[in-house]
């Protein structure tokens, strides 16, 4: 997102006082921009990605992955489809919900009806059921958009965020709301095609690959990953929708392209599936084995090239 003229406009899934908005600050935060950006609030991810494609914004911000819910599937789905798009840095936060009340709820044996995101009520579910027992859990457009449903009077309370909350002035019922404390989510910056971030040695790649419809051809996709050490630290599976039957996997690799053989596990991949690359950047939290060097395997090379005796 460097070397852009002017400020730069980055579209993310609001409204204003989403999670995705936090992250947006947080990527703002670590230097990602040269300065300042135009935040632009989008309906969902398909929509900010969508900004990206028609040129409207540079970037958009969206959610990929929950470590309670898995991954965000309207984030891959269009990732997968329509112009190439490329991810070129990321960020996590910890993820813990505010109860906000509309006005006249003063206490959680108060509410009848509960707004959530699809996403967040998933996190949220026993706490509710213990808390809120007997109150209808309705959709909602966002978390921003929960408490927006609040503040219209559309519901006695929404899983948000205390953002959305000061943002609205609503009453917060409960703070630090959560399953699972540890609860974390990813979220991606996404770009046009570009130059692909350097290589620092704690980096993610990632693919949406759609391997043959043969016999053994997703076990000849992943062997090309597994041969070389490399390892896989996530792998999804999501229908093609006009074959009913076939799949196309979404898979994360420990690694950069940049990697000799992350470089030579790609290029065999190009050779047995239609491979669409997503991106190679710095991982927010670098876990698991980096690629192993193949400096030793080829030096024997250039060695036997040059004629030299083996012992």
């Amino acid at each position: 997102m460097r070397n852009l003229v002017g400020v730069p406009k980055i579209a993310y899934f609001g409204p204003s006082g989403t999670f995705t908005e936090m992250a947006l600050a947080q990527i703002e935060a670590a230097g990602a921009f040269d300065g300042p950006v135009e935040r632009v609030a989008a309906t969902s991810p398909p929509a900010s990605l969508a900004k990206v494609r028609d040129g409207v914004v540079d970037g958009a911000v969206v959610p990929i992955e929950s470590s309670v819910e898995g991954a965000v599937v309207p984030t891959l789905d269009s990732l997968a489809l329509g112009d190439r798009l490329q991810i070129v840095a990321e960020t996590e936060l910890d993820v813990a919900f505010t109860i906000l009340g509309r006005a006249g709820i003063e206490r959680l044996d108060q509410v009848r009806t509960v707004r959530a995101y699809p996403v967040a009520a998933g996190q949220v579910r026993i706490w509710l059921e213990e808390n809120c027992p007997g109150a209808e859990l309705q959709t909602a457009s966002s978390n921003a958009g929960a408490a927006e449903d609040v503040a219209n009077g559309l519901a006695d309370a929404a899983v948000s965020t205390a953002l959305a909350g000061e943002r609205l002035r609503l009453r917060s019922l409960a703070d630090g709301v959560a399953d699972e404390k540890s609860a974390r989510t990813r979220f991606v910056l996404v770009t046009a095609p570009t130059r692909v971030p350097a290589r620092t040695g704690g980096d993610r790649t990632s693919a949406v690959l759609e391997p043959h419809n043969t016999p053994g051809s997703l076990v000849g996709v992943l062997s090309e990953f597994a041969t070389r050490g490399i390892d896989l630290i996530r792998i999804e599976s999501r229908p093609v929708r006009t074959t009913p039957g076939l799949y196309r996997f979404f898979v994360d690799c420990i690694g950069h392209i940049d990697d000799p053989l992350v470089a030579e596990a790609f290029r065999a991949l190009h050779r047995k599936s239609h491979v669409r690359f997503l991106g190679s950047w710095p991982a927010a939290n670098p876990s698991g084995p980096p690629p192993p060097s193949d400096e030793d395997a080829a030096d024997w090379i250039e060695r036997i090239r040059q004629g030299e005796r083996e012992s």
